[in-house]
This record gives structure tokens, C-alpha cells and sequence, in this order.
């Protein structure tokens, strides 16, 4: 996929990536050095990006935001980032890298992990939640990193204006939301002032980080998302992850480059089917994948005689796999919305009640109910 937009003067070339989030692990699965396997993942993504730095060798690397996926990260995260920063170091690349909402402590009395960056002479990290000029011979870096008071923001942002140097290019790097669509719905974002989107046409390209998909930005042909170069949601379907090549010359060139990612799958099971339906499924490509299952058409007594169990035991293949659940709605039975105080087992065998006919059946899905919900206190108990 590649933009292009009006520009002068000589060419530059930039590469922008974001969100990397290192550190990040959400499943309970160790690869073979003992290291949780989503965690992995994104060291492998990160080190993908740096490979292709270190190949393409830019004129500047630019980075926006979310190094880490905590303000504290372990110290794996970090040996591991200072380790990969620094071949980039080695090779006498200037790296820009702002702070982002995870990599920003919420109080003044922690100190901000980016500072760790210091040590490295040709890394600028701008992280103490204000505007930095990161200025060069050719180029201007406007850097504004993550702001827990956005109170500041307009301040910050006329500083910003009256930075921008006209024989130089400029590049304004944030991590914000610009618009209600790039809203990731997180602890302190903060969604850039419409009133101020003129200062986009004085940049010769704005570099954002924060929503993990990319491409640009509304009418702005000259702003754009990096997007992640990983996975933190199980909602989160693209394929198309990576780093951003910028070519900035009399035409502007913004160019995503794509670098592989754990495959993932998505199946739907109707249950009023489920033989056919199973028997019917593509497995042929769900290898160490992350797979996610709909069931559909459910009722009590499919939900319980299907167990997440049994459907982990077709896609044994499988990395992952996160079962999801679609209940047929049945006129005249009780749905959550009308239980007030009843505990999630008592509603659940009300409905068994409600709905299943024949009391052999209610006493045997009953039964299996109880049973069900006792195994998951008592594991719920054992993880304290």
C-alpha cells in the first residue's frame, strides 16, 4: 500500500513504527526457553522491525509511543530493548521515540521507564510529558509525548507552532487519538483538539501512534497511523502489521511493509448442527495458531454438554483457543438481563429448569451444572 502526497527539497528516508508493547503476554502458554509465548511473539516482531532497519538503513528511525506495555516492565523487556536498540546504535541511525499511555507512570513519583534510554548516544526519547524540539541539519522532529493532564495539551501545542522552521522539514510525532475513531478506550488517552488540526498542513508529515491499525487519518494526507507491529487483542483481526517506510522527496512516499505474525483463525459453530458442522470444518491451517470459536444457537442444554474442552479437542493444533458463546432466545424463558441478585450457578440452573422439559433431564444437566461450577471454584481458589 503506497500514498503519495506533495513535498520538495532532497530525499529523505524515515522509517516509522509504534506500539510494540514489549512485554505483553495475556496467555498462560511458555515457548521452550521457558518465556510466555505471546511475549515472544512480540520480541519476534520487534526484532523483525529492527532486522529491516539495520537492512533498509534510513537516514532516521521514528518511533511513537508504547516501547513497553507497562510503565514497569521486567527486566526481560528491558535487557531485551536496550539489546535490540542498540544495534541500531551500532549503525549510526538517530532513533526518536516518544512516551506513550503505557510506558507513562500515573504518578510524578515514578520515573518514567524511557529515561533507561539515556544511555544510548544516538537515541533521543522524549518522555517527561511535554513538547521537545528534536532538531537535525535537514529536519525537525516536533515530539509530544503522552500527557496525563490534558489541561496542557493546547500549550504544549502552540510550542509546537511556533517551532516549525521553514527551510527544514517537519514532523510532528504524538500518541493521541485524532477523532472519536481512533479511540482505543484506555486509562488516560487523550483525543487530539479538532481546533488545532490546522498545524497538520505545517508538518510535511505527522507521525501518530496509539490506535494499532494503519493508515491515515480523515482528510489529512499527510498524517498517518503506524498501527502496532503485534496482536493485543483477540479482536484484533489485521494481518497487515509492520513499519511504515517514509520517502520524503518532491512527492511523499508512505509505504506500510508488512512482517509476518502468529497466523489466527476464526470459526463459527451453529450447535443445532454441531456434527455436521464439525465434520465440515477447514483445519487445515490452524497450526500453532490463535483460534477463536463462536457457537451459535446454544441452549442450556447444548451449553453444558458442549464444553470448552471438547472444542479445544478439535483444534488440538491450536496455539490458543477462546470460545465464544450464542444463546438461542426462547420466548417465555428468563434471559441475564432479568436476574437481579441470583448467583451465576442459581440462574443458570433456574433457566436449566425453565427450558429443559422432562425431569430426568433437568436433574442430570442440573448435576452437571453443580459439578461444573464447583471445579471452577476450586481452581479459581487454588490460583490465589
Amino acid at each position: 500500500m503506497q500514498i503519495y502526497i506533495n513535498c520538495k527539497d532532497r530525499l529523505l528516508n524515515i522509517i516509522h513504527f509504534s506500539d510494540t508493547h514489549l512485554g505483553f503476554s495475556d496467555l498462560d502458554i511458555v515457548d521452550d526457553a521457558g518465556v510466555n509465548q505471546r511475549e515472544a511473539d512480540f520480541y519476534k516482531a520487534f526484532n523483525d522491525v529492527i532486522d529491516a532497519i539495520i537492512e533498509t538503513r534510513p537516514d532516521y528511525v521514528i518511533h511513537t509511543g508504547d516501547l513497553f506495555h507497562r510503565a514497569s516492565p521486567s527486566n526481560r523487556a528491558i535487557t531485551f530493548a536496550l539489546t535490540q536498540l542498540k544495534r541500531i546504535e551500532k549503525v549510526k541511525i538517530p532513533l526518536i521515540i516518544i512516551a506513550g499511555n503505557h510506558s507513562t507512570p500515573r504518578t510524578s513519583t515514578s520515573s518514567p521507564i524511557l529515561e533507561a534510554l539515556k544511555t544510548l548516544d544516538n537515541v533521543h526519547a522524549v518522555f517527561e510529558q511535554r513538547y521537545e524540539k528534536v532538531e537535525f541539519p535537514d529536519i525537525v522532529f516536533h515530539a509530544l509525548p503522552h500527557v496525563n493532564d490534558e489541561r496542557i495539551i493546547p500549550d504544549e501545542l502552540e510550542k509546537v507552532e511556533v517551532n516549525i522552521e521553514s527551510d527544514k522539514r517537519n514532523i510532528l510525532m504524538m500518541h493521541c487519538s485524532v477523532g472519536a475513531p481512533f479511540l482505543m478506550h484506555e486509562f488516560g488517552e487523550w483525543v487530539f483538539p479538532k481546533e488545532k488540526e490546522y498545524l497538520f498542513e505545517k508538518m510535511d508529515y505527522v507521525a501518530l501512534g496509539h490506535w494499532h491499525g494503519f493508515g491515515p487519518v480523515g482528510k489529512h494526507s499527510n498524517v498517518f497511523y503506524s498501527g502496532s507491529t503485534e496482536r493485543t487483542s483477540s479482536s484484533d483481526k489485521r494481518e497487515g502489521k509492520g513499519y511504515v517506510l517514509l520517502t520524503l522527496e518532491e512527492e511523499v512516499s508512505v509505504e506500510l511493509n508488512t512482517i509476518p505474525l502468529r497466523k489466527t483463525r476464526a470459526f463459527t459453530i451453529d450447535t443445532e448442527k454441531f456434527e455436521e458442522e464439525v465434520a465440515s470444518l477447514d483445519l487445515s491451517e490452524i497450526d500453532d495458531a490463535l483460534v477463536e470459536v463462536v457457537l451459535t444457537n446454544l441452549t442450556t442444554s447444548t451449553s453444558i454438554d458442549i464444553t470448552n474442552k471438547d472444542i479445544t479437542a478439535i483444534f488440538e493444533k491450536a496455539l490458543h483457543v477462546k470460545v465464544k458463546r450464542e444463546f438461542k432466545v426462547i420466548e417465555g424463558v428468563s434471559s441475564p438481563d432479568d436476574i437481579e441478585s441470583l448467583s451465576l450457578e442459581s440462574y443458570f440452573i433456574e433457566h436449566i429448569i425453565e427450558s429443559v422439559e422432562g425431569d430426568a433431564e433437568q436433574e442430570r444437566l442440573s448435576a452437571k451444572a453443580k459439578a461444573l461450577f464447583a471445579q471452577y471454584e476450586e481452581g479459581d481458589d487454588d490460583s490465589h
